[in-house]
């Protein structure tokens, strides 16, 4: 390993200098959706520096440790910060105090005069979308209905989850690392990045709670424990079924076609099971469906087609058409596993035509796996999309910026072409795998 000739005392101040940035929002009063913006970018561009610094010098486990434990001080510090870049977790509370009161959450829109008596100074007054039912999975209403039992309308017991979520994502990251042979300190790249502490320790959204079933599922498989693989991939749908287009890679994967079956049915299975209760009295899938289908943000690709077709519809059907293009040649190329899940969740990123930046998240939790440019930039510069955000919070007014949007995805494209050419996935000569390929 090449080892940059610098000092590790300057090593160490620079990659703390995204995390203490990141404190800053606690200094601050007034204009805080300024801070949170400020803050957010600045901190993305020390982690994108920290990152660079992390894969050319040896970094301790003394030191990895170190950061751990600044990490966790640091979710603490924020479980009953206020939310500043979004109101999702008032849903949240919502849907679990009407679960509480033993009211199917799917059953009524917020605003429904039948839930009247549930209404308080905070709830759904904070909430946005009050005339759309909940778009929530049963799982992640589980967990908001414990989430309220633990806090009522406070926010600390839903960031409580989310703690125990993220540390349980560190000792999967840690068992992870050592059973591929890499360096415990590409953990760090999932420590540092602004985007947890945002998007979780801040904002407190539920995908968090997913990510330590993927890695769970990623765990277990290289593990050779492939039911327990499968289920937990399954549990990962029922948070955000982002998840779902790495089902061809575990099938094809499998040298059985017992094993193969066993992919394709399991995580389907468990998925499903969870929905059986709600049935009865509601469809759970009403809102999801209103929301994939006329939701848009943040979408550069998306946007460009719509723009010229004017049909939300019609260039949702494009973007998908020309992602599974370039989903199958990837799914059947030579990369190994983790190039594969990185990459079909890369794409899938790119071709969306909703792109809120904690969905990114789910592509951060495999760049310490695969830590390749494209993911490292991608999850930096999703910072900008904060100006949406002041200027929502300014002016009210909800507005894609073009501009932003080529700086988020105009390098990732360009980088994720050249990683591929380099990487030669469908060279003819097998190249030798590296050692955390399945």
């Amino acid at each position: 390993m090449k080892v940059i000739s610098i000092s590790n005392k300057l090593i160490i101040i620079l990659l703390l200098l995204p995390l203490l940035t990141v404190m800053k929002l606690h200094l601050f009063s007034t204009n805080v959706v300024v801070t949170y913006t400020t803050t957010w970018i600045l901190s993305s561009i020390f982690y994108f520096v920290s990152v660079y610094y992390i894969k050319k010098n040896n970094i301790s486990r003394k030191h990895t440790i170190s950061f751990l434990i600044l990490s966790v001080l640091i979710q603490i510090s924020f479980l009953n910060f206020e939310p500043i870049g979004s109101d999702d977790i008032y849903r949240y509370m919502w849907d679990g105090k009407v679960q509480d009161a033993g009211i199917n959450p799917y059953q009524y829109k917020p605003s429904d005069k039948k839930l009247n008596s549930l209404h308080s100074d905070i709830l759904p007054e904070r909430m946005n979308f009050k005339e759309m039912k909940t778009i929530y999975f049963p799982l992640s209403q589980w967990i908001f209905y414990f989430a309220y039992k633990l806090s009522n309308e406070n926010y600390w017991g839903y960031k409580f989850f989310i703690l125990i979520s993220i540390l349980i994502s560190f000792l999967l990251f840690s068992k992870i690392l050592e059973k591929c042979g890499l360096e415990k300190k590409y953990l760090l790249i999932f420590v540092l990045s602004p985007l947890i502490y945002f998007q979780f320790s801040v904002d407190g959204h539920l995908d968090a709670f997913g990510l330590p079933m993927l890695l769970a599922s990623l765990y277990f498989y290289l593990n050779e424990k492939k039911v327990f693989s499968a289920i937990f991939l399954g549990l990962s749908f029922s948070i955000k079924p982002i998840g779902f287009v790495l089902l061809p890679i575990f099938f094809l994967n499998e040298k059985y076609f017992k094993d193969k079956i066993k992919f394709f049915i399991i995580p389907i299975i468990v998925f499903g099971l969870q929905f059986i209760p709600y049935f009865s009295s509601s469809n759970p899938f009403e809102a999801f469906l209103i929301y994939t289908k006329n939701w848009i943000y943040n979408g550069l690709i998306f946007n460009f087609f719509n723009a010229f077709i004017h049909n939300n519809q019609t260039a949702r059907l494009i973007t998908s058409a020309l992602l599974l293009i370039i989903l199958l040649p990837i799914y059947f190329s030579k990369l190994n596993f983790l190039a594969k899940c990185y990459y079909s969740f890369l794409f899938m990123i790119i071709f969306s035509p909703v792109v809120h930046p904690w969905y990114l998240n789910w592509i951060l939790i495999l760049i310490p796996l695969f830590p390749n440019w494209s993911g490292i930039y991608l999850v930096s510069a999703v910072s900008f999309t904060s100006l949406t955000i002041l200027n929502y919070k300014l002016n009210g007014v909800w507005k894609d910026y073009l501009a932003i949007q080529i700086i988020e995805y105009l390098p990732v494209i360009i980088l994720s072409i050249t990683e591929l050419y380099h990487l030669k996935p469908f060279s003819s000569h097998d190249k030798e795998k590296p050692k955390f390929s399945l």
